[in-house]
């Protein structure tokens, strides 16, 4: 199968193609270099140099001629899209509708997007949370990406293609940038690799669903193989992990006894996140393969390399 990946030279979408290229796909990426790196793509795949929102966007799709797309590339920074709003909107929501209109063009029927589960649910009284939950967005970007999976709706509809969300958990693991996506898995593993102070907003009892980003790569993956699969899947654990608990746990595989600094709670932040993610089994056949601690041990290792320990 011909496939193309926007955001493929980034965190997730890097791991999405290395997976694509083992199962035996021909993967064009698409990515503006903005917060991805070259030396990140695979190399059996073909990278096209190109922004979303680029008039030379349709051109880049008809090259590609791809079976399916995989929408990765986001601004993916919640702190950052309620810093600058309109940036979070003109990347989450016109860049995807660009992508849609170059998608008809091309003749693509198929759009597997990588949305968000948290950030799109808000904080909810049903833990975990699943699908049919209301969506009640307290950030810009939770508006955006619960936009952008209104859009793909729209296409589908109006074109009779077939559009998947996949909605993240909090994804960790290695190539994580701890500056630029603001992951705090990797803000803590660097930190405290480096001997640099780790800070948690808030009192750190606010919970998260952890899961490992090549289990979201085997997501994206399985979901080609469900070409009438559509609609919302969560991509999740199910288990609620705290901030602080994160922390004692990074910082004992790293051997580091230090405390965090705690600082007041950020805006935009909700206080609760674990997702139900039965639908992805019963639909996709996915189950999370990767426990925790073995998670984390894996990405600590992978950040020892960057940091030179």
């Amino acid at each position: 199968m011909r496939l193309l990946v926007t955001g493929g030279a980034g965190f997730i979408g890097s791991h999405a193609v290395d997976r694509l290229v083992a199962d035996g796909h021909e993967v064009h990426v698409l990515d503006n270099l903005s917060t991805g790196r070259r030396g990140r793509v695979h190399a059996a795949a073909r990278l096209h140099v190109c922004d979303l929102r680029s008039p030379r966007l349709a051109e880049a799709l008809a090259a590609a001629r791809p079976d399916a797309v995989l929408h990765v590339a986001a601004q993916a920074s919640v702190a950052r899209s309620v810093a600058d709003p309109v940036h979070d909107a003109g990347v989450n929501v016109l860049g995807t509708i660009a992508l849609l209109e170059a998608c008809r063009r091309a003749g693509v029927r198929r759009v597997v997007y990588t949305s968000t589960g948290g950030a799109a649910y808000g904080d909810t009284d049903v833990l975990p949370t699943p699908e049919d939950h209301p969506l009640r967005p307290a950030s810009p970007y939770g508006v955006s990406k619960v936009s952008a999976e209104r859009w793909l709706e729209c296409w589908a509809g109006l074109g009779g293609g077939r559009a998947l969300a996949l909605r993240l958990a909090n994804v960790y693991g290695p190539r994580q940038d701890p500056a630029g996506e603001a992951g705090v898995v990797a803000i803590f593993a660097w930190r405290l690799l480096a001997g640099e102070p780790c800070v948690v907003n808030g009192d750190g009892e606010q919970t998260r669903d952890y899961v490992y980003v090549e289990d979201v790569a085997d997501a994206l993956a399985r979901a080609l193989g469900y070409p009438d699969v559509a609609g919302a899947v969560n991509v999740a654990t199910g288990v609620a992990t705290s901030v602080n608990d994160l922390y004692r746990r990074l910082a004992g595989l790293a051997g580091a006894a230090r405390p965090p600094e705690h600082r007041p709670p950020r805006p935009g932040e909700q206080r609760r996140s674990v997702l139900d993610p039965s639908r992805a089994k019963a639909r996709l056949g996915w189950t999370p393969a990767t426990p925790l601690d073995a998670g984390l041990a894996k990405t600590l290792a992978w950040f020892r390399k960057e940091v030179g320990q």
